[in-house]
C-alpha cells in the first residue's frame, strides 16, 4: 500500500442472525439503507471476498453455496425491487417490517413445494423458482428465477414469511411450465386428494389460463375430477356416520316401476324419500351467461331436469358440493337431517324402485 492509497471506510455493523435468511441475503437497497455503499458492496464481492452476487442487485452475505431458502428469498428480492426511477431516490432508513418483496410472490412448482406437495419435491432441490409480478414490471428472467407477469395479481397466501400464490394459481403456472402428462396428473390429483383445493376451482383456473386443451392436461383433468368425486364421497360417508344420521342406501339408481330410469343419486333414504346428490362437476363451459347456468353447461341442464322430475314425484333432493362438505360438514348434516325430519309432514312420495348403480 502506498502513502497515497486511500483507506476503505469501515463496513457498518450488520445484524447477525445466522438462522434468519433475511439477514443472509440482502438487496442493494437494503444494504444502502444499512449504511453500506455500492463501493463497499462491490469490494466485499471480489474474488475470495466474504460476499457474493446471488442475482442482479441481490447479495449473499457469505461465501458458501446458497441454500434453497436463500435462493427463494433472493428471488423475491430480485422480483420485488423497485423500478429504476424509484431506485434513484435516496434510500431512507431501513424498515424492519419491509421484507423488500414488493408485490411479488412465489408461484409454480416452488409454491407447491412450499405448500407441501410431494409431487413438487423439496424447495432446496429446485433448479427454477417462478415469481409472479404485475404486468407493468420490466424484469427479465435470470439465472434460477423465472419471472411471470400477470394483469391480475392474486392475493398472496403466507407460508411462513413467504408470499405464495394461491394453490389454484400455482398449479396453473406449474402446469403451464411442463409438457409431461405424468407430472401434471400427479400435481392435480394430489391437490384434490390432500384437500388443498376443490376440482372446480382448479379447472376454472386452468380454463382462464387457456390450458385445458393441452394434451398433457386433458387426461389429467379427467383424473382430477375422478379423484374429486372419490374424496367428496368419502366426506359424505363420514358426515352421515359422524353426525348420527340414519344409514342410507349408497350410489343407487331410481326408477319408476315399469317406467323410465330417473337417474342415479349418491345417497337415498327410501322411508323418507330423501336423496343426496353430489355436484362434483367442473366449470368446463366458462362463466355463466346472462341467460343462466343451463345455457352455459349442458351437464347442469341434466342435473336440473333430473332434480325437477324427482321432486315432482315427491322425492326431496339435497344438492351438496365438495366445497360445502369440506368447509361446513356440520351445516350440511343439519340440512339433510331437516329434510329427513320433514318427511313426515309431506304427502307420500310416489313409489320408486331402488337399483344398484
Amino acid at each position: 500500500m502506498t502513502q497515497n492509497t486511500p483507506l476503505s471506510p469501515r463496513l457498518p455493523r450488520l445484524p447477525r442472525h445466522p438462522e434468519d435468511v433475511a439477514h443472509r441475503v440482502l438487496s442493494a437497497a437494503q444494504l444502502r439503507a444499512r449504511g453500506v455503499s455500492a463501493a463497499q458492496t462491490s469490494a466485499q464481492c471480489l474474488p475470495g471476498g466474504p460476499w457474493q452476487h446471488l442475482l442482479p442487485g441481490v447479495y449473499l452475505l457469505h461465501p458458501g453455496p446458497a441454500t434453497g431458502r436463500e435462493r427463494l428469498h433472493g428471488a423475491l428480492l430480485y422480483a420485488g425491487r423497485p423500478p429504476v426511477s424509484a431506485r434513484r431516490a435516496p434510500a431512507g432508513p431501513a424498515d424492519a417490517a419491509d421484507a423488500g418483496y414488493g408485490e411479488s410472490m412465489v408461484t409454480g412448482i416452488a409454491a407447491l413445494a412450499l405448500y407441501g406437495f410431494a409431487a413438487a419435491g423439496d424447495v432446496a432441490a429446485l433448479h427454477r423458482i417462478d415469481v409472479l409480478v404485475p404486468r407493468t414490471r420490466r424484469l427479465r428472467s435470470t439465472r434460477f428465477v423465472e419471472v411471470l407477469r400477470t394483469a391480475s395479481m392474486p392475493n398472496p397466501v403466507r407460508v411462513g414469511e413467504v408470499p405464495v400464490a394461491p394453490v389454484e394459481r400455482a398449479l396453473a403456472d406449474a402446469v403451464a411450465g411442463t409438457a409431461e402428462a405424468a407430472v401434471v396428473r400427479r400435481l392435480l390429483t394430489e391437490a384434490v386428494r390432500d384437500g388443498h383445493c376443490e376440482p372446480a376451482s382448479v379447472v376454472r383456473e386452468l380454463s382462464e389460463a387457456k390450458l385445458l386443451g393441452r394434451p398433457a392436461v386433458v387426461g389429467a383433468v379427467d383424473a382430477l375430477l375422478a379423484e374429486g368425486r372419490a374424496v367428496a364421497e368419502a366426506r359424505l360417508y363420514a358426515m352421515v356416520r359422524e353426525h348420527g344420521l340414519p344409514e342410507p342406501v349408497w350410489n343407487v339408481e331410481l326408477r319408476l316401476p315399469g317406467g323410465p330410469r330417473l337417474g342415479g343419486v349418491d345417497a337415498y333414504w327410501p322411508d323418507q324419500a330423501v336423496a343426496v346428490e353430489l355436484d362434483a362437476r367442473a366449470p368446463r363451459y366458462g362463466a355463466p351467461g346472462r341467460g343462466g347456468r343451463a345455457e352455459e353447461d349442458p351437464q347442469w341442464s341434466a342435473y336440473a331436469t333430473k332434480r325437477e322430475h324427482l321432486e315432482r314425484l315427491g322425492i326431496t333432493v339435497v344438492h351438496l358440493t365438495p366445497r360445502k362438505l369440506r368447509e361446513s360438514a356440520d351445516q350440511q348434516a343439519t340440512v339433510v337431517r331437516t329434510a329427513l325430519m320433514a318427511a313426515a309432514d309431506r304427502e307420500p312420495a310416489a313409489y320408486v324402485m331402488v337399483l344398484p348403480r
